[in-house]
C-alpha cells in the first residue's frame, strides 16, 4: 500500500478540486506544511500582506476558478481571516481554509501556548469557524484522509467554505492512501423532477407574458450555458440582479437590463414584474439590491429555481438541483414559448455621452461602457462603484464581481489579486472608492511582486460617499485621510513598472482610456469626483436604507 504524509495528501486533493494556488500568510504553526506547499508540483504559494486580504484574494480566485484555498495560522491568523470567509459563506464561494495548529500533545495537555486564549481550550476558534463553514474538521492521523475528503466534497457541493484544523505533527504524519476515487454521478430525483415539470407546465401553458430573472447562484452552479440555450428558443424579457450580472449574455436578444425592483427603470421593472409568469434562476433578494425589498413578484406567478429545490406558484419540489430543474423546463419551454411575448428590441437604451468638463458619475460610467471589451473581469467595490456598474451592459463573456450581500468594503482590491491570479490571460478591471481602498491597499505590493497587470480606477470622492448619502453628509466620521494615491505603486514596489494618473476632467479620462486600450500594464487611475455625486440606483437604495434604519421599533 502507498503512503503519503497528510500535508501532501491534502495538497493533492486540493489540486483534484481544480485549485492551483494557495493564498495566505506564514506562521510558526504552518511553516512545516508550507515546505510541502513549496515542493508540490501543482500548487503554488501566494503570500499576502495580511490574513484578511488573503481571504478576500481566495474569494476572488474562487469566483473565477470554481474553488480556492487559504492557509493561516491558529488563532490570530484565522480570526483575521474570518470576515473574508464569512463573505464567501454568505455569497457561496467554496474556499478551503486550512489552519496550522499547535501540536496534538500540546492541545491534549491544554498547554498555555501562544495564539491561544490561555485557558487550555483549543476549540474556541473551531466553533467560530463552524458558523461560516459548510463543513469543518479537526484532523488527526486516524481521520485525516476521510475528513479531508468529506470537508472538500461538502464545500464543493454546497459552494461554501470548508475548515480544516491541521496540527503541525499531523501534517507531517504518514497515512495510507485510499483507493482511487471515481467521480460521483449526480443523483437524479425523477419523482421530484416530474412533479416540478407538471406544475411548471400548468403555469406556463396558458401564459403569454413570461420573463426570466437570473442571479448569482445560477453562476455559482455554472448554468450560464443552460440559460443561454433557453433564451435562444425565444427572446423573452430577461434581466439579472446586480450580483448576478454576467450570468446572462447581455448581448443576446431579450436582455433588458439590471433589475433592482423600485430602483429599476420603469421599462425593466415592467418587463420583469408585469408578467403571467416570471422564472427566477438562482435569485436571492437582498435589501441593497431591491431598494429595500420593493420587488413585486407574487408567489402565484413565480417559478423559482434554487440550488437544491424549486417552487412553482408556492409549491416546493425537493430534492431538485437547478440544473435538473432547467433540464425539466426545456421541453415545456419548447412546446409553449412560441406564444410568449418577446422583449422590444429598443428596451435597453444607449445613453448619449455627456459633454460636462468635470468627471461626474454619469460621465465616468458612460466612458466605462465604451471601454469594456469581451471577456473582461470587472470588480466593483461596494458603494458608488458597484451601483454605478449596475447600469453597464456587459460585453459577451465579461464578468462582474461585486459583494453586495456581505458588503465588506475594501474586498475587491485583494479579490482583484485573486481573480488575476486565477485568470492571468484576461483583462481585469478594478473600480474602487478611496475609502474602501484604504482598508486593503497593501495588496497592491503583492500584485506588483507577482507581475500582475490589472487596471485600477480609484474613485476619489473624498470619503465615504455612500454613508454620506444615508446619514451624516457633512459629519467628520464620513471623512478619511487624504492620500497621494498615484505615488503608492512606487512606494509599494522597488521594481515598480506601474503607470499612474490623477484626472478630474472628462477629456482627461477619455485620453487615458484611449491609452489603456492599446497597452497592457499595471495602471492606477485616480478619478477625482464630487463627494456628493451618486449613481441613480445608489441614490434610490440609500434613500430606502435611510428610511429602514430610521424606523423605530
Amino acid at each position: 500500500m502507498k503512503t503519503l504524509n497528510v500535508g501532501d495528501y491534502l495538497l493533492n486533493r486540493l489540486h483534484q478540486a481544480g485549485i492551483r494556488h494557495l493564498f495566505g500568510v506564514p506562521g510558526d504553526y504552518n511553516l512545516q506544511f508550507l515546505d510541502s506547499v513549496i515542493d508540490h508540483p501543482d500548487i503554488a504559494w501566494v503570500g499576502c500582506a495580511n490574513e484578511l486580504n488573503a481571504a478576500y484574494a481566495a474569494d476572488g480566485y474562487g469566483r473565477c476558478n470554481g474553488a480556492a484555498a487559504l492557509l493561516t495560522t491558529f488563532g490570530v491568523g484565522e480570526l483575521s481571516a474570518i470576515n473574508g470567509i464569512a463573505g464567501s459563506y454568505a455569497e457561496y464561494v467554496p474556499v478551503i481554509h486550512i489552519v496550522g495548529a499547535p501540536a496534538s500533545a500540546a492541545q491534549r495537555q491544554g498547554d498555555c501556548v501562544h495564539h491561544s486564549l490561555g485557558d487550555g481550550d483549543f476549540r474556541h476558534f473551531l466553533r467560530m469557524a463552524q458558523e461560516v463553514s459548510a463543513a469543518a474538521a479537526v484532523l488527526t492521523v486516524d481521520n485525516a484522509v476521510a475528513e479531508i475528503d468529506r470537508v472538500i466534497d461538502e464545500a464543493l457541493r454546497q459552494h461554501r467554505p470548508g475548515y480544516l484544523l491541521l496540527a503541525v505533527d499531523v501534517a507531517a504524519a504518514d497515512v495510507t492512501l485510499p483507493a482511487e476515487r471515481s467521480p460521483e454521478a449526480p443523483v437524479v430525483h425523477a419523482c421530484a423532477a416530474a412533479a416540478f415539470a407538471a406544475a411548471a407546465e400548468r403555469l406556463l401553458a396558458p401564459a403569454q407574458r413570461v420573463a426570466l430573472l437570473a442571479d448569482f447562484l445560477a453562476g455559482r452552479w455554472q448554468l450560464q450555458a443552460s440559460l443561454a440555450h433557453l433564451r435562444e428558443l425565444r427572446a423573452i424579457p430577461a434581466a439579472t440582479l446586480l450580483m448576478g450580472k454576467g450570468v446572462l449574455n447581455e448581448q443576446q436578444p431579450g436582455y433588458v437590463g439590471t433589475y433592482a425592483a423600485e430602483g429599476s427603470t420603469a421599462a425593466v421593472r415592467a418587463a420583469i414584474e408585469e408578467t403571467d409568469v416570471t422564472i427566477c434562476a438562482g435569485v436571492r433578494f437582498t435589501d441593497t439590491l431591491t431598494a429595500g425589498f420593493t420587488q413585486q413578484l407574487p408567489a402565484e406567478r413565480l417559478i423559482d429555481l434554487q440550488p437544491f429545490h424549486a417552487t412553482v406558484a408556492g409549491e416546493t419540489f425537493a430534492p431538485l438541483s437547478m440544473a435538473q430543474a432547467l433540464t425539466a423546463l426545456l421541453p415545456i419551454y419548447q412546446r409553449h414559448c412560441a406564444h410568449w411575448h418577446t422583449a422590444p428590441p429598443a428596451l435597453y437604451e444607449e445613453t448619449a455621452p455627456t459633454a460636462a468638463a468635470v468627471i461626474s458619475q454619469q460621465a465616468f460610467w458612460q466612458a466605462m461602457q465604451r471601454f469594456l471589451q469581451p471577456g473582461d473581469i470587472i470588480l466593483a467595490d461596494q458603494g458608488t462603484a458597484a451601483f454605478g456598474a449596475a447600469a453597464l451592459r456587459l460585453p459577451q463573456g465579461a464578468e462582474l464581481i461585486v459583494q453586495p450581500l456581505w458588503g465588506s468594503i475594501g474586498y475587491t482590491l485583494p479579490a482583484t489579486f485573486g481573480a488575476q491570479t486565477a485568470q492571468p490571460d484576461r483583462r481585469v478591471i478594478l473600480i474602487i472608492g478611496d475609502g474602501s481602498a484604504q482598508l486593503t491597499i497593501q495588496e497592491l505590493g503583492s500584485i506588483q511582486r507577482d507581475g500582475l497587470q490589472p487596471i485600477i480606477f480609484l474613485l476619489n470622492n473624498d470619503g465615504y460617499t455612500v454613508e454620506r448619502a444615508i446619514h451624516g453628509a457633512e459629519q467628520r466620521y464620513n471623512d478619511i485621510a487624504r492620500w497621494n494615491w498615484t505615488a503608492l505603486p512606487q512606494a509599494m514596489s522597488l521594481q515598480c513598472s506601474a503607470q499612474s494618473w490623477r484626472i478630474s476632467e472628462t477629456a482627461q479620462l477619455e485620453g487615458v482610456l484611449a491609452l489603456l486600450a492599446q497597452q497592457r500594464c499595471l495602471s492606477l487611475i485616480e478619478v477625482v469626483m464630487d463627494k456628493q455625486d451618486l449613481p441613480p440606483l445608489l441614490r434610490k437604495v440609500t434613500a430606502a436604507l435611510h428610511q429602514r434604519n430610521s424606523r423605530t421599533v
